[in-house]
């Protein structure tokens, strides 16, 4: 599944959210491209929990 996070610009925003998805799933696979400021995380949880996670590390996401 893949997210638009619009404020992620850095390694520690991309940093902070991967760590809040470990929270939820720590086998998730995070990748995260901070041109397209995109995330895209392979994992068993739902789209929303992974927003909720995003939400947690302070960003605002939506799929994509």
């Amino acid at each position: 599944m893949r997210f638009r996070v619009p404020d992620m610009s850095c390694g520690h925003c991309t940093a902070a959210i991967t760590k809040e998805i470990a929270v939820i799933d720590p086998a998730a696979e995070v990748s995260t491209d901070l041109d397209a400021r995109t995330v895209e995380v392979s994992t068993s949880q739902t789209d929303g929990a992974v927003i909720e996670a995003i939400k947690s590390a302070g960003y605002e996401a939506a799929p994509v």
